[in-house]
């Protein structure tokens, strides 16, 4: 299973981004989709999550109201609509993906986010 995730890039403290992470190679429906990001000098966190088939989405503490996960299940993609950015939103961006909570996780490469103050 392949991930590829894009749309990072810098904005400034306040503005938007929408990332997208497109799946292809898998056998099985992915069902839990998830962004995780790693800021500098910092552990790898989770940001959000999306499970398919009952559509519940979960979300990090510090991201609630400000971002917004989404899929397109005939496109196999899904997406982080990230608004109100902050300095601290810095970081890289993984996605994530998972046939079942206990199948193996695939990672994306990730995509650098940058908020400048």
């Amino acid at each position: 299973v392949q991930l590829q995730a894009s749309g990072g890039g810098l904005v400034q403290a306040g503005g938007s981004l929408r990332l997208s992470c497109a799946a292809s190679g898998s056998r099985g429906r992915l069902n839990i989709m998830e962004w995780y990001r790693q800021g500098p000098g910092e552990q790898r966190e989770f940001v959000a999550r999306f499970i398919g088939g009952i559509g519940n989405k979960n979300y990090a503490d510090s991201v609630k109201g400000r971002f917004t996960i989404s899929r397109d299940g005939a496109k196999n993609t899904w997406y982080l609509e990230m608004n109100t950015l902050k300095p601290e939103d810095t970081a890289v961006y993984y996605c994530s993906a998972r046939v079942g909570l206990s199948t193996p996780r695939y990672w994306g490469q990730g995509t650098q986010v940058t908020v400048s103050s």
